[in-house]
């Protein structure tokens, strides 16, 4: 907990993601990577020199499947976090009314715009969301590999058309070091009812990265310094991050 304590405070100095004052949404879906976000945002919270507050937010996507939250805005109250929960029907919507064949980035794009309409509303100037280092080196290879471009989501981004700053607090930490954290401190993790999940594209890709990481220890490490060093917009770390 300490050391994921202290990446994520890395990296919210590199990219100086948080200023006195701000109201930060978390895009809490239920996953291991929204709750342990929730759970090291609301542990900063605590001693960070500058004052913030957090509101968690879920979607429900309408799946038949799907079980409540419950656990999870208990977990929430325990936080002393806000909680909401709006009922959507983007699941119906992507599988029934739309019969998507590449389902995930129609329902991506959906429950991006939900997210950050929601928060907007609910007074939030930012949006966590839970992706790390591994969703990070994953997205490189995917638009290296299907796409042919060099191309990655930027631990800070600013979407002009809603007025809301999207942070990624957590894109120095493993995925294997979110897994410890969940287990370690048996957070109540949602169980994903999509029928799609496990079988995308981004699954292959990281089952190829485990594969080439057991061949090349610290794989994802070096790809994350490329990523520092490509010059993509929002990932060379800026002069205040360097001087925190």
């Amino acid at each position: 907990m300490r050391r994921m304590e202290s990446l994520l405070r890395r990296a919210v100095a590199d990219y100086d993601m948080i200023a006195e004052g701000d109201r930060i949404g978390v895009g809490l879906s239920g996953g291991k990577d929204s709750l342990a976000l929730l759970t090291l945002l609301a542990a900063l919270r605590r001693y960070y020199p500058k004052p913030f507050t957090l509101t968690a937010f879920t979607l429900d996507l309408g799946f038949k499947e799907g079980g409540g939250f419950d656990e999870i805005a208990a977990y929430c109250e325990r936080l002393d976090v806000p909680f909401v929960l709006k009922t959507t029907e983007i699941g119906p919507i992507v599988f029934d009314a739309r019969q998507e064949k590449n389902p995930c980035a129609l329902c991506a794009k959906m429950r991006r715009g939900a997210l950050n309409q929601l928060a907007v509303e609910h007074g939030c100037n930012k949006l966590a969301l839970g992706h790390h280092l591994d969703d990070a080196v994953e997205t490189l290879f995917l638009n290296l590999f299907y796409e042919g471009r060099l191309g990655c989501f930027s631990p800070v981004t600013w979407l002009s058309r809603v007025g809301l700053t999207v942070l990624r607090p957590m894109v120095y930490i493993e995925e294997k070091e979110i897994r410890r954290l969940v287990k370690a401190k048996e957070l109540p993790v949602y169980h994903n009812p999509c029928c799609a999940n496990g079988v995308t594209k981004r699954q292959e890709i990281k089952e190829l990265l485990l594969r080439l990481e057991k061949e090349n220890p610290g794989l994802r490490l070096r790809a994350l310094g490329a990523l520092q060093r490509s010059g993509l917009d929002g990932w060379v770390v800026p002069e205040v991050g360097r001087k925190s």
